[in-house]
C-alpha cells in the first residue's frame, strides 16, 4: 500500500503513542480516531431497551459509583 510521511509535532506524537493500542500502527490508530462519529450519532440507541434492563444499567451504575467513594475514602483515610 502507498504511503505519505507528514510532520506532527512531539506533543501530537506522544499523545497518538498512548492512544495506540497494542499490535496498532499509527495509521491504525489515526484510522480507528478518524472514523469515531460524532454524539449525536448514538442518539436513540438505547430506545428499545426495556424498563427492567434500565434499571438494571442504573443499579450497576450506583454500585460502581458506591465502590469508587469507599475505595477513595480508603485511600484517603490511610494517607492521612
Amino acid at each position: 500500500m502507498p504511503s505519505k510521511n507528514i510532520s506532527i509535532t512531539d506533543d501530537v506524537y506522544e499523545i497518538l503513542s498512548r492512544m495506540k493500542l497494542e499490535g496498532e500502527s499509527f495509521s491504525d490508530t489515526i484510522r480507528r480516531l478518524a472514523k469515531r462519529g460524532s454524539l449525536a450519532e448514538c442518539a436513540g440507541l438505547w430506545a428499545d431497551m426495556s424498563d427492567a434492563e434500565y434499571r438494571a444499567l442504573i443499579e450497576g451504575i450506583e454500585s460502581l459509583k458506591e465502590e469508587a467513594d469507599k475505595s477513595m475514602r480508603r485511600w484517603l483515610h490511610e494517607a492521612c
